[in-house]
């Protein structure tokens, strides 16, 4: 039997610990991608063309949904986000 008690507030230490951990996964994806093979430092400097990635595992969806909440992060579509560019 299911109780309609609202759902416990996330701990934001813990939504900031993702963020970061979100933050760092994009950029190591990002280097990864920029030091493929067949890219040379003298390519015309394209950087690397990710921009959403899946968020770690080591976190429930409802802390990613509060960071969509939040406007830190954006649906890309297939369980993908991606960051808010700040203006």
């Amino acid at each position: 039997m299911e109780s309609n008690t609202p759902p416990e507030p996330l701990d934001p230490k813990m939504v900031k610990t993702a963020f970061k951990a979100f933050k760092k996964r994009l950029k190591i994806t990002q280097l990864d991608e920029d030091s493929r093979l067949g890219r040379g430092p003298m390519s015309g400097g394209s950087h690397s063309s990710i921009v959403a990635i899946q968020p770690p595992v080591d976190f429930g969806p409802e802390i990613w949904q509060e960071l969509v909440k939040q406007g830190k992060l954006k649906p890309a579509g297939r369980g993908l986000f991606e960051l808010v560019k700040e203006i």
